[in-house]
């Protein structure tokens, strides 16, 4: 694996993103201690502003648990579209700096500098201007890292929090990775900490020093990434939105507000699920062949039965139909407390005229909500079946995107 010596990537995260965008919207929240959480009852810290995290509060707390660390401690509900819409003008701001730019998640974005500093008086310089236009345009603070490639670069933005810079200079990597516990590199979580301790690595030094091939055994295909990473070597590009891969599936999945048994119950939340895939296939211009169920039990075991049809799909009715065929094959042995519907093996969808009648009414009816939908917001008018169910509001997915399919605002 070669890397180029003069390639300099920047990392801008940004610093608790969620609280930071409510407290600026609320001039009331600015300097309180909040916490934001979801839509339902069975909801955790999704975030919390620096004055809530004095307290010890962390993101995957529950409530009570918050709540016994900062008594006085606000709760807001999340807003995915001020979080995606602050998003969306984040990249705006940043194509300003350079043409490459990947969404790395929703607060946090790559940008390939190596052809760009220039113009800008230097990378120092560069950061601190996005620095102090993201401030003075949108009120927030980021954390900016500058290094030879994405892994460190996103290291370096974890240094200083919040409102730092960090610049790795390709002379200092070995030194500084070293002694760098493992784990610190993105990637490598928890379960994958235990097992290279297990190997008696525990440092990226150690790490790097590890031969590939054995790492290889341990690990699979992964290990020799795992090498490199040890060695803070790594070559993947950065991808801008217009580059990235054709997307392969469209799905949404929603924890319950309580663990359930029944049937028409589940359905119902399937209809919902099916509706709002059916919707992001049909305004991309996408429909799919197989259709597949998710379901997690009381205890998080996961499993997902998927079926393939012989046409392609992209109406909700016919999602809902194929994954509710789904769920007549499985014997419930537990309460559900999780959901998920998904379509793949996708394609762009070529115009078809409807020659019957009945599926002419159907294309009209989506063509008419998916138009009232995209203008007032999802679920304004939906099925009368689920006019008794709240809209559902979850957590924003690793994949979203400001823009195309993947953008599930």
């Amino acid at each position: 694996m070669n890397q180029s010596p003069f390639r300099r990537i920047m990392h801008v995260d940004m610093n608790s993103f969620f609280a930071s965008v409510e407290q600026q919207c609320n001039p009331r929240l600015r300097g309180e201690p909040i916490a934001v959480i979801g839509s339902n009852k069975r909801t955790i810290i999704t975030t919390a502003s620096y004055e809530a995290r004095a307290f010890g509060i962390k993101t995957g707390m529950t409530v009570p648990e918050a709540k016994k660390l900062c008594p006085h401690l606000i709760l807001v509900t999340g807003d995915n579209k001020k979080y995606t819409d602050t998003c969306a003008q984040l990249v705006s701001l940043y194509k300003n700096y350079s043409p490459a730019v990947e969404v790395f998640s929703v607060d946090e974005a790559f940008l390939d500098i190596t052809g760009s500093t220039w113009l800008f008086g230097g990378e120092e310089r560069m950061a601190r201007l996005i620095k102090e236009e993201i401030r003075e345009r949108l009120g927030l603070t980021c954390s900016i890292g500058i290094a030879p490639n994405k892994l460190l670069a996103k290291l370096a933005s974890d240094w200083q929090k919040p409102d730092g810079l960090v610049i790795i200079r390709a002379e200092e990597v070995t030194t500084l990775l070293e002694d760098l516990p493992a784990k610190e590199l993105c990637g490598i979580g928890p379960h994958l900490e235990q097992s290279l301790a297990a190997m008696d690595i525990k440092t990226c030094g150690e790490l790097g020093r590890t031969p590939s091939a054995l790492l290889r055994k341990r690990f699979g295909v992964i290990g020799e990434k795992l090498h490199f990473m040890g060695l803070g070597i790594d070559d993947s590009p950065v991808i801008p939105l217009e580059e990235e891969e054709e997307v392969k599936s469209v799905g949404h999945s929603m924890t319950l507000e309580k663990d359930i048994w029944d049937r028409n119950l589940i359905s119902l939340h399937i209809l919902q699920l099916s509706e709002m895939v059916g919707r992001r296939l049909r305004t991309y211009g996408y429909q799919g062949r197989t259709v597949a169920l998710t379901i997690r039990y009381a205890d998080f075991t996961t499993f997902t039965r998927q079926r393939s049809l012989k046409d392609y799909i992209a109406h909700s009715t016919d999602i809902y139909q194929s994954a509710l065929r789904s769920l007549s094959s499985i014997r419930l042995e537990q309460a559900v407390r999780l959901l998920g519907v998904s379509v793949s093996n996708l394609c762009k969808r070529a115009v078809q005229l409807c020659l019957f009648e009945e599926e002419k009414k159907k294309a009209l009816a989506s063509q008419a909500m998916d138009e009232i939908n995209g203008r007032y917001g999802e679920f304004t008018i939906t099925w009368g079946t689920l006019l008794l169910r709240y809209h559902h509001s979850g957590v924003i997915s690793p994949s979203w995107r400001p823009e195309g399919v993947n953008n599930k605002g």
